[in-house]
């Protein structure tokens, strides 16, 4: 999913002050990071298609993952925005030991009260978008019985293993009659009713526009024992919680949809039929395998285009575009993004294995559920009147991304978010700077990092939603560059290409990374993960002194400079340092940063000028620049009145970056 970007923006003007202040009593030139931006192919103002009614395929006989689970589901959206539905589940228990009871997702249930879980941590906001007055929604179970007709209603109880909140019913337990061995299959018959809470939080509606994410009662990851590291099997069990996101098992997906007859589904998979009309409704039938989860939407407005396309390591996809009218006539700017994503991250990270990739453009109404990712389907920004600027492709670049490091790298959002966001968000950045000559400004982002925590945390532990998304999406993507600009983009892409290939379709975690990373370049990376990846580091290298001694004769000028270097936090190998003198002179040198600190005594005929560590920025995860520059010589009254003045701007700033 992608982040409000709004706080960063704020933040980056922080720290190019602070970053330009600082240059001024210094090199007063910095490197620059901007590119020109390239232009978008094709002619944005051609005529959109009709809206049709699809390509009509059938399932292939290839089995990509372990298909723990098979749901069928038929769901009915009714015009007041009710979804009802029946479900019939089958599980095949991939572990050891017996079970005696099922857990279920109820993920609508967060929206039922403010004393749900997810609103009282989120406190009704997510990505700067806020539940409406009155717009709660929720989930009613109304039958789960097993095949011979036994209802186990009476057997159902929510749980909260998370926080003890007896008001938050996103998770539940239901007991069994008869217990599950390792091996074994049981199938239950589901039915339920959604309320749809109002469009903030990636599902709901918003006018006439649905969105159906997270809608229907979902199993619980049962993990055996290897499955992410685990030691012992059993459930993995969590509520849904402001920050986090989702964790699934594989399987297949039959999704009988019906809509009002004026309505257009989206979903994902491919229809398996072509729509028909039936009692004033429109009837969609679905299906999608080696997929985890399941998503739809439905609006009377979609402008509906539709094109193949295919590259290498892309046999065969149609790209379906569910345009909200305010954005049709840019659906060249979609599709060439879209094209892009498939084409190179197919390349980088493994074939894409599905037939079709649908994207849906919301009503600006409906953003709360704008840039957000399910298997085969994603959701830009909502649209609006005016003209976006390249966070529509970047939106876009990244919900695709997560085709990769969410859908076929089903790696566990709920406790390791960053292998999901920091790889997806690694990723856009590569593809933005390749495709339309952005490059991500990395000293400024690093500078955004305030409060640095764990990575493998729960992604409900961190501060607020801000403090989880300057973590789990930035700091994690800062330290993939770090580790790319240690071992090299081409060794880099290795480590990428074999992380993505040996965990497809398996559930990773950050150990399993970390042993891709060492097996590729072949060294330990022991300290480096546990300082910045389960610890909370950042790097901090400063210019803590420097001291000229005068030692010219009668004949001859000659001066030491004494320069002591301090490592004030975190180990990084080969730190660049430049010593800048009076007549223009430098020297580089490449510090081990093995010791705390080191001292240079430098012989030369005029006397250091100003010294710089890191002077091009290449350290990815140094957050305080402001210490790596220091002048020999810097006049008392200059520096008095930069620092007041630096002082009030940043007094100034943080009061707008507060809640």
């Amino acid at each position: 999913m992608t982040p409000v970007r709004a706080k960063m923006v704020l933040s980056s003007v922080l720290a190019i002050c602070v970053l330009g202040g600082t240059l001024l009593l210094s090199l007063s030139q910095a490197p620059s990071t901007q590119s020109a931006l390239a232009p978008i192919p094709g002619n944005i103002n051609a005529p959109v298609p009709a809206p049709t009614e699809g390509i009509v395929q059938t399932p292939l006989a290839e089995v990509l993952s372990d298909r723990v689970v098979e749901y069928h589901i038929d769901v009915q959206l009714t015009e007041d925005h009710v979804l009802k539905g029946t479900s019939t589940l089958t599980w095949t228990h991939p572990g050891k030991k017996t079970v005696s009871e099922l857990y279920f997702h109820l993920y609508p249930n967060a929206f039922a009260s403010d004393e749900t879980t997810f609103m009282k941590e989120s406190g009704g906001k997510l990505r700067g978008d806020a539940m409406p007055k009155d717009g709660y929604g929720s989930m009613n179970l109304t039958e789960i019985k097993t095949p011979d007709g036994l209802s186990l209603l009476h057997r159902i109880q929510y749980v909260q293993p998370d926080d003890g909140n007896i008001h938050d019913k996103s998770l539940v337990k239901v007991r069994l009659p008869k217990p599950v061995k390792g091996g074994e299959s049981i199938t239950l018959h589901m039915s339920f009713e959604v309320d749809m809470p109002q469009i903030f939080a990636r599902m709901g509606s918003a006018d006439n526009f649905v969105m159906a994410g997270q809608w229907f009662p979902k199993l619980s990851v049962y993990e055996p024992v290897g499955t992410r590291n685990r030691k012992t099997e059993g459930w993995n069990l969590h509520q849904y919680h402001g920050n986090s996101e989702f964790y699934s098992d594989f399987g297949i997906y039959s999704v009988r949809i019906a809509v009002p007859d004026n309505y257009t589904v989206a979903a994902t998979g491919f229809p398996t039929k072509p729509y028909y009309k039936k009692d004033g409704q429109r009837i969609y039938q679905f299906y999608a395998d080696d997929v985890h989860d399941f998503a739809w939407a439905a609006s009377p407005d979609f402008v509906v285009v539709e094109e193949p396309f295919s590259a290498p390591n892309v046999p065969g996809v149609r790209i379906k575009l569910f345009l909200d009218p305010a954005h049709a006539d840019l659906k060249d700017r979609y599709l060439y993004a879209a094209k892009s994503a498939l084409s190179n991250f197919s390349k980088w990270y493994g074939k894409y294995p599905y037939s079709t990739l649908s994207i849906v453009v919301p009503p600006k109404a409906g953003n709360g559920a704008g840039g957000m990712e399910y298997p085969t389907l994603i959701t830009a920004f909502g649209a609006d009147d005016t003209s976006p600027g390249y966070e529509l492709e970047r939106t876009v670049i990244h919900e695709i991304g997560h085709q990769y490091f969410y859908g076929m790298i089903a790696s566990n959002e709920f406790e390791e978010a960053w292998l999901d966001e920091a790889f997806t968000s690694y990723a856009e950045d590569r593809l933005m700077e390749q495709e339309y000559g952005i490059s991500s400004n990395i000293p400024l982002q690093s500078g955004y990092i305030t409060s640095p925590a764990s990575l493998t945390q729960e992604a409900w532990k961190y501060d607020s939603q801000q403090h989880y998304a300057e973590n789990v999406y930035t700091r994690g993507k800062l330290i993939l560059r770090a580790i790319e600009q240690q071992i090299g983009i081409k060794k880099m892409d290795k480590v990428m290409s074999t992380y993505a290939a040996k965990y497809r379709f398996k559930h990773p975690t950050t150990k399993d990374f970390q042993t891709v990373v060492e097996q590729v370049t072949r060294k330990s990376w022991a300290t480096f993960f546990d300082q910045y990846v389960y610890s909370n580091m950042m790097a901090d290298f400063a210019v803590d002194s420097i001291s000229i001694q005068d030692e010219s004769t009668e004949t001859e000028t000659n001066y030491i400079s004494t320069v002591k270097l301090t490592k004030k936090a975190g180990d990084y190998a080969e730190i660049p340092v430049v010593f800048a003198f009076k007549d223009g002179h430098m020297i580089r040198k490449e510090w081990d940063g093995k010791d705390a600190n080191i001292i240079y005594n430098l012989t030369y005929k005029e006397p250091i000028e100003w010294v710089m560590v890191d002077p091009s920025y290449s350290i990815a995860i140094e957050n305080k620049h402001i210490n790596n520059y220091m002048s020999a010589e810097v006049e008392e009254e200059i520096q008095t009145r930069f620092n007041i003045s630096i002082t009030k701007l940043i007094e100034t700033l943080l009061g707008s970056l507060s809640w």
